[in-house]
């Protein structure tokens, strides 16, 4: 099942020329600058979609072993780049290699426009797992279901960020395997394949609102988590190098 992805009515209407593409179950919204954007950008996003999500189904059905491991799993050597980049990530977080699936497909996708077209900026959400490209300030609401903080609270990302991952695990929203109960657990990171694998295991570790300052506290030691916010049982907890912002 696809869940309706009503939140993207609200993404950078303004700031970005936005469209969306997809190939079987993997669903993205594509936004670019309006000054960089082209019509050829879009077949383009369509054709290396389908080409990452091939490949990769292909080398799943050789090795079914790496799509279902909760734990780090390493690919053979017949595997595609994607699969290492996945399986490196989620090592470091100590969760399975598809932990980073989502954060690699929009990282992979925005460098490879990146290296292929001019384009200053851009963002690219993958079921709530977003890469982006920024010269300008940008603020991110967090998405947290019912919730009542949903949409309500953000982090500012300042200008000239270059590229940075925010990517949301959750508990209560959403199809993606959680061993966690909080609402969200929002991750950015340089890397968006290593804030989604971040995501999902910070995710496993809040049951309760209690969990979270313990969450923040174990964070602290993870030097490539740029920001983390938690959202459980209507209560919210931060740590990290960008503001938290409130959102009318």
């Amino acid at each position: 099942m696809i869940e309706e992805r009503t939140y993207r009515q609200e993404m950078g209407v303004r700031r970005f020329h936005s469209f969306t593409t997809g190939y079987k179950e993997t669903d993205l919204w594509i936004g670019v600058d309006p000054d960089s954007f082209r019509e050829e950008i879009k077949n383009f996003c369509f054709g290396k979609i389908k080409t990452y999500r091939t490949e990769l189904e292909n080398y799943l059905a050789t090795d079914p072993e790496y799509g279902l491991s909760l734990i780090p799993y390493q690919p053979n050597g017949y595997a595609p780049e994607m699969a290492f980049t996945m399986a490196k990530t989620a090592e470091k977080a100590n969760v399975g290699p598809m932990a980073a699936v989502a954060g690699a497909f929009a990282q992979k996708l925005g460098n490879d426009l990146m290296d292929n077209f001019k384009i200053k900026e851009i963002a690219i959400e993958n079921g709530g797992d977003i890469f982006l490209h920024l010269i300008n300030p940008i603020i991110m609401s967090i998405f947290a279901g019912n919730s009542p903080l949903s949409g309500k609270i953000g982090i500012e990302i300042p200008k000239k960020a270059g590229s940075i991952g925010v990517c949301t695990s959750s508990g209560t929203v959403g199809p993606s395997l959680s061993f966690g109960k909080a609402d969200a657990v929002m991750v950015a990171c340089k890397d968006a394949a290593l804030a989604d694998a971040w995501a999902t295991s910070l995710g496993n570790r809040v049951q309760t609102a209690e969990d979270i300052d313990i969450v923040l506290k174990f964070a602290e030691q993870i030097k490539e988590i740029l920001s983390l916010v938690i959202i459980c049982d209507g209560k919210v907890g931060i740590r990290g190098i960008f503001d938290l912002k409130l959102i009318e």
